[in-house]
């Protein structure tokens, strides 16, 4: 018996430091003075009605909803204006030998492009992502195609058209110029959507 009081005197003693640390009547006697200033009822503050959760979800729906709506009619209004590229100096392209290939970007920082001068010295500019799944391709010399080693799609040195492989269009082809024994690229076309 003596063990079961004991027992009830550690379980009280712990309760009653449970208490001193997080007794809610603590912070109503806090927030007392300012009650009048902030009012609100503590007890039907958790209570959420299945209407206003329903409201809730309705309004944070539509939001993203129209948000949605937004980005794709701004998607649209960017699609129909037409794109002015502006001449862009490939740094190095006179110096790369026939037969091989260099990196460059065109018309942003942000779109890779591979340049290739060809056996006959004339040059040759693509899109360097393969147009099945954006893998960067690279010019084989041996086989004189680019190839994209991710699923092994293959492409025309010469046209960018597909040889063979998953690629369900041509790789985007970048226009070049030739001024003054420099090379510039002066547009970019994405081809294979015409039909």
């Amino acid at each position: 018996m003596n063990s079961n009081i004991l027992d009830q005197e550690i379980v009280n003693e712990i309760l009653s430091v449970d208490r001193e640390i997080s007794d809610e009547s603590d912070v109503r006697r806090a927030s007392a003075p300012y009650q009048a200033e902030f009012p609100f009822e503590r007890e039907s503050e958790a209570q959420v009605t299945r209407r206003e959760f329903c409201n809730f979800l309705f309004l944070t729906s539509t939001a993203l909803f129209l948000g949605a709506g937004g980005f794709a009619a701004k998607a649209a209004y960017d699609a129909s204006k037409p794109k002015v590229f502006y001449p862009a100096r490939i740094k190095g392209a006179m110096n790369i030998e026939p037969g091989s290939a260099m990196n460059f970007s065109f018309p942003t920082e942000e779109d890779t492009a591979i340049l290739i001068r060809a056996v006959d010295g004339d040059y040759y500019a693509f899109g360097q992502k393969c147009t099945h799944l954006s893998c960067p391709v690279h010019y084989s010399k041996v086989n004189d195609r680019l190839e994209c080693p991710c699923h092994e799609g293959g492409f025309s040195a010469k046209t960018g058209e597909v040889l063979y492989g998953p690629p369900p269009r041509p790789l985007d082809l970048i226009k070049l110029e030739k001024h003054n024994g420099e090379v510039f690229a002066v547009g970019r076309e994405v081809r294979g959507n015409e039909s």
